[in-house]
Protein backbone atom coordinates (compact mmCIF):
# COMPACT_ATOMS: atom_id res chain seq x y z
CA UNK A 1 0.00 0.00 0.00
CA UNK A 2 1.29 3.45 -0.91
CA UNK A 3 1.88 5.91 1.93
CA UNK A 4 -0.72 8.37 0.61
CA UNK A 5 -3.34 5.60 0.54
CA UNK A 6 -2.45 4.58 4.11
CA UNK A 7 -2.69 8.22 5.22
CA UNK A 8 -6.16 8.59 3.69
CA UNK A 9 -7.30 5.35 5.33
CA UNK A 10 -6.08 6.63 8.69
CA UNK A 11 -8.07 9.82 8.11
CA UNK A 12 -11.17 7.83 7.16
CA UNK A 13 -10.97 5.71 10.33
CA UNK A 14 -10.43 8.82 12.47
CA UNK A 15 -13.42 10.51 10.85
CA UNK A 16 -15.57 7.41 11.54
CA UNK A 17 -14.95 8.09 15.24
CA UNK A 18 -16.02 11.72 14.71
CA UNK A 19 -12.56 13.27 14.89
CA UNK A 20 -12.60 17.02 14.23
CA UNK A 21 -10.14 19.51 12.75
CA UNK A 22 -8.65 16.76 10.57
CA UNK A 23 -5.54 17.80 8.64
CA UNK A 24 -3.43 15.55 6.44
CA UNK A 25 0.00 17.05 5.82
CA UNK A 26 2.49 15.91 3.17
CA UNK A 27 5.91 16.32 4.78
CA UNK A 28 7.97 14.32 2.27
CA UNK A 29 9.89 17.43 1.17
CA UNK A 30 10.41 18.60 4.76
CA UNK A 31 11.24 15.50 6.78
CA UNK A 32 13.15 12.27 6.45
CA UNK A 33 11.20 10.70 9.34
CA UNK A 34 7.85 10.18 7.65
CA UNK A 35 5.83 10.98 4.54
CA UNK A 36 2.55 12.16 6.05
CA UNK A 37 1.29 13.59 9.32
CA UNK A 38 -2.37 13.19 10.22
CA UNK A 39 -3.44 15.69 12.89
CA UNK A 40 -6.89 15.22 14.44
CA UNK A 41 -8.75 16.34 17.54
CA UNK A 42 -11.01 14.50 19.98
CA UNK A 43 -13.09 16.26 22.62
CA UNK A 44 -12.11 14.11 25.63
CA UNK A 45 -9.62 11.48 26.74
CA UNK A 46 -12.18 8.77 25.91
CA UNK A 47 -12.76 10.10 22.41
CA UNK A 48 -9.02 10.54 21.77
CA UNK A 49 -8.52 6.91 22.80
CA UNK A 50 -11.50 5.78 20.67
CA UNK A 51 -10.20 7.62 17.60
CA UNK A 52 -6.70 6.15 18.00
CA UNK A 53 -8.12 2.67 18.58
CA UNK A 54 -10.42 3.07 15.57
CA UNK A 55 -7.45 3.89 13.35
CA UNK A 56 -5.37 1.04 14.79
CA UNK A 57 -8.10 -1.58 14.44
CA UNK A 58 -9.21 -0.34 11.03
CA UNK A 59 -5.75 -0.73 9.55
CA UNK A 60 -5.15 -4.01 11.38
CA UNK A 61 -8.44 -5.67 10.41
CA UNK A 62 -8.79 -4.39 6.85
CA UNK A 63 -5.17 -4.14 5.74
CA UNK A 64 -3.13 -6.30 8.17
CA UNK A 65 -1.05 -3.26 9.09
CA UNK A 66 0.17 -2.67 12.63
CA UNK A 67 1.77 0.52 13.97
CA UNK A 68 5.47 0.43 14.73
CA UNK A 69 4.77 2.27 17.99
CA UNK A 70 1.88 3.69 20.01
CA UNK A 71 2.40 6.40 22.62
CA UNK A 72 -0.04 8.08 25.01
CA UNK A 73 -2.98 5.68 24.73
CA UNK A 74 -3.41 5.29 28.51
CA UNK A 75 -3.63 9.03 29.17
CA UNK A 76 -5.75 9.94 26.14
CA UNK A 77 -4.51 13.52 25.88
CA UNK A 78 -2.22 13.01 22.86
CA UNK A 79 -1.92 9.64 21.17
CA UNK A 80 0.71 8.97 18.52
CA UNK A 81 0.37 6.04 16.13
CA UNK A 82 3.58 5.56 14.15
CA UNK A 83 3.17 3.63 10.89
CA UNK A 84 6.60 4.67 9.62
CA UNK A 85 5.42 6.44 6.49
CA UNK A 86 2.39 7.92 8.27
CA UNK A 87 2.27 9.36 11.79
CA UNK A 88 -1.16 9.87 13.31
CA UNK A 89 -1.50 12.43 16.11
CA UNK A 90 -4.77 12.45 18.04
CA UNK A 91 -5.04 15.39 20.43
CA UNK A 92 -7.35 16.94 22.94
CA UNK A 93 -7.91 20.59 21.90
CA UNK A 94 -5.74 22.23 24.59
CA UNK A 95 -2.85 19.84 23.94
CA UNK A 96 -3.04 20.40 20.19
CA UNK A 97 -3.00 24.15 20.71
CA UNK A 98 -0.10 23.99 23.19
CA UNK A 99 2.23 21.87 21.03
CA UNK A 100 1.10 23.55 17.78
CA UNK A 101 2.22 20.91 15.30
CA UNK A 102 -0.05 22.70 12.81
CA UNK A 103 2.20 25.76 13.10
CA UNK A 104 5.42 23.78 13.21
CA UNK A 105 4.54 22.11 9.89
CA UNK A 106 2.85 25.15 8.29
CA UNK A 107 5.10 24.81 5.23
CA UNK A 108 3.77 21.33 4.48
CA UNK A 109 1.23 20.85 1.74
CA UNK A 110 -2.19 19.85 3.03
CA UNK A 111 -3.91 17.02 1.20
CA UNK A 112 -7.66 17.24 0.75
CA UNK A 113 -9.67 14.41 2.25
CA UNK A 114 -12.37 13.29 -0.20
CA UNK A 115 -15.97 13.89 0.89
CA UNK A 116 -16.77 10.17 0.94
CA UNK A 117 -14.32 9.74 3.83
CA UNK A 118 -16.31 12.05 6.12
CA UNK A 119 -18.61 10.20 8.53
CA UNK A 120 -21.46 12.72 8.19
CA UNK A 121 -21.54 12.11 4.42
CA UNK A 122 -21.55 8.33 4.96
CA UNK A 123 -24.39 8.65 7.48
CA UNK A 124 -26.44 10.82 5.12
CA UNK A 125 -25.98 8.31 2.30
CA UNK A 126 -27.49 5.46 4.35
Amino acid sequence: MQSDQRALLCAAHALEKKATDVRLLDVRKLSSLTDFLLLVTGRSDRQVQAIAEGVRLGLKNQHHTLPLAIEGMNEGRWVLLDYGDVMVHVFQPAVREFYDLDGLWREAAELPIPDEYHWENKAAAR
